[in-house]
């Protein structure tokens, strides 16, 4: 008999109630929990008294902007994000080279469109952990030069220190440490990520999650010595000379 789960927590934050009160009708009618927040102050007020399973994060919001209040939260969380924006033209620009964040929906939108999204990016970031349940207990750490990838602890040590990674950046690593010296084509790498039970990644944001990763392991993240790309082809992994 399976274990009934508990509802999940969404939190809205929009400053049109007209917006926040239909999205959050559709997601309680499909058995979420959700909160609500007008501004960015109260989004990180509310995240931080009661932390939600998955943010819905307005670009366009008064007191603090939605993409600070997304650096801010990925400072002490890595809880999916899904981005409003009405700006279509600058989504690639601030979602993709800036936030990297799991998915955006351009407005205006469909509210069922919005719940399919979510339930998406929740059952993808549901993989994740157990994927990682299902490796063989004591596996051993594998390294890569100053790199140490722990796959069941999902953790990442360079030079011996603790790096926290998001979600994404560690299933990145991994699939590329899985195959180290292989060089995938970004298309590869997309598909390789999700296959092997990480969350969908956007053509629009892989470069930026890279970007975050070497800024992380790389000692140089402007000269890298362990994720290289390969030009005209997409990024591999190699020990370091």
């Amino acid at each position: 008999m399976e274990r009934e789960e508990s509802p999940r927590r969404v939190l809205v934050v929009d400053d049109e109630p007209a917006i926040r009160d239909v999205v959050a009708r559709y997601l309680r009618d499909e058995g979420f929990i959700v909160d609500e927040a007008g501004d960015g102050i109260a989004a990180l007020e509310r995240a931080a008294a009661t932390p939600p399973d998955l943010l819905i994060l307005d670009l366009n919001l008064p007191r603090l902007s939605g993409v600070e209040v997304f650096r801010r939260l990925r400072e002490r969380s890595d809880v999916p994000v899904i981005m409003l924006t009405s700006r279509v033209n600058e989504v690639d620009r601030v979602v993709g080279l800036e936030l990297g964040a799991d998915d955006y929906v351009g407005k205006p939108f469909s509210p069922r469109e919005v719940v399919a999204r979510v339930k998406t990016v929740l059952r993808r970031y549901d993989r994740a952990p157990a994927a990682v349940q299902r490796k063989v207990a004591g596996e051993r750490p594998q390294r890569v030069g100053e790199l140490e990838i722990d796959r069941a602890g999902h953790e990442v040590r360079v030079r011996g220190k603790y790096v926290a990674l998001t979600p994404m950046e560690f299933k990145i690593l991994e699939v590329l440490a899985s195959n180290l010296g292989r060089a995938f084509s970004r298309d590869q790498l997309l598909d390789k990520v999700a296959a092997d039970g990480g969350a969908h990644v956007f053509d629009r944001t892989l470069d930026r999650h890279i970007a975050n990763l070497r800024q992380k392991v790389e000692a140089d993240p402007g000269h890298p010595r362990y994720v290289l790309t390969v030009f005209g082809v997409g990024y591999k992994l190699v020990e370091a000379s």
